[in-house]
């Protein structure tokens, strides 16, 4: 919805789409969609390579929140100063570098019989990213205090765990998992975030190493997830783990559920549970929370460039307040979703409910693509 360039959490976007991409190829090609897919990580991972300057320099954020908040208009628009700020050795963050890494390794794996060229390149910034994130430790923004207001990090030891397991997948290197086993936090996990990726490292490690540790961690994660543990749920059905964004953590934990149900973890109970969450983000619950899909969908989404009239007409914070659809229909787009009761309004001005963010999009794209290559696969009816 806002114009800011983000690094910690676009990095997270891509390697959620890397992953379902890794896992679901066969519905992306099947719905035709398969080159867009490639097409849409790489434009991010252009974005995030040129970010990573040198081994222990990586720009991680441009656009200050405060300035680019306050802008309703269109990107290409934008006059006022866009500072960028960057982690080095002494303003480390290595969850931002190990997250990077994560988005590089998955994606060496996506691109490795695609295009060997480009998968070279990811796999060697993934290595330098990840070898910057262990030499310099400490929360990215601690040391860039534009990020703290916006996406502040709660602990480095997640993307850890989370960075150098998808190295190990990557190379088989036995240092990738030693780090990742090393910054593993047991017990049930919270959800799967920008911020939070316990419950993907527990399904990476189960599947690297078959420990029963990670499924008992997984396990009492979606006991707490399902009915009955201590996530409430609406009334029609969602999964509320918070009010900002509750389509997305329930779209998270739904692709972790498919992907935990692929290493034999209660596959039927997850899989149907990922797939009632998806689809009350559909329709089932009554309406759509996907703009331009199905019935009632959101058509006043928080985001500045489908508000704007089509060039030359002038965008302002006017067009914000205007009542009616944006002009421009954001198709596909996931919106925050619903209040703690179903509770829901098609406002503009509604960013809790109404904004969308490519980190709603990412998990809840892949969950879609695994349920229909479990749908393809005969195991779901």
């Amino acid at each position: 919805g806002d114009h800011v360039k983000f690094n910690f959490p676009m990095a997270f976007s891509v390697t959620s789409l890397a992953w379902g991409l890794l896992e679901f190829k066969d519905a992306y090609s099947d719905s035709g969609q398969l080159e867009y897919m490639y097409d849409s990580i790489r434009w991010p991972l252009d974005y995030l390579l040129r970010c990573h300057v040198s081994p222990h320099v990586y720009y991680v954020q441009v656009g200050d929140g405060g300035q680019d908040h306050s802008y309703w208009g269109r990107p290409e628009n934008m006059t006022m100063p866009r500072p960028a700020y960057k982690i080095d050795e002494t303003h480390p963050g290595s969850d931002v570098a190990a997250e990077t890494a994560a988005a590089f390794a998955a994606s060496y794996l996506v691109f490795k019989n695609k295009n060997a060229t480009f998968a070279t390149q990811l796999l060697n910034h993934a290595k330098t990213m990840f070898q910057f994130a262990e030499a310099f430790p400490g929360k990215y923004s601690d040391s860039v205090s534009a990020a703290a207001g916006f996406y502040r990090s709660f602990n480095v030891t997640d993307e850890m765990c989370w960075g150098a397991a998808w190295l190990y997948l990557a190379t088989s290197d036995p240092h990738y998992l030693q780090v990742a086993e090393r910054n593993y936090i047991t017990g049930a996990a919270w959800g799967q975030s920008w911020d939070e990726k316990n419950s993907g490292c527990m399904v990476l490690l189960y599947k690297v190493t078959q420990k029963a540790q990670y499924k008992t961690d997984i396990i009492a994660t979606f006991a707490d997830w399902m009915p009955g543990g201590s996530i409430p749920y609406t009334p029609k059905g969602l999964a509320y783990r918070s009010q900002w964004g509750s389509n997305r953590y329930s779209a998270n934990m739904a692709l972790i559920a498919i992907m935990a149900s692929l290493q034999g973890i209660h596959t039927k109970q997850y899989q149907r549970w990922a797939e009632s969450q998806i689809n009350y983000m559909l329709g089932d619950n009554g309406r759509s929370y996907v703009v331009g899909f199905g019935t009632n969908p959101p058509t006043q989404p928080h985001h500045r460039g489908s508000s704007c009239p089509s060039a030359p007409a002038p965008c302002s914070s006017f067009n914000q307040q205007q009542n009616g659809p944006n002009p421009h229909v954001l198709y596909g787009a996931l919106v925050g979703g619903p209040g703690q009761n179903d509770d829901y309004t098609d406002s503009r001005n509604d960013y809790v409910k109404n904004e969308v963010a490519c980190d709603y999009n990412a998990g809840f794209q892949s969950a879609v693509a695994g349920i229909k290559a479990l749908y393809m696969r005969g195991a779901l009816p």
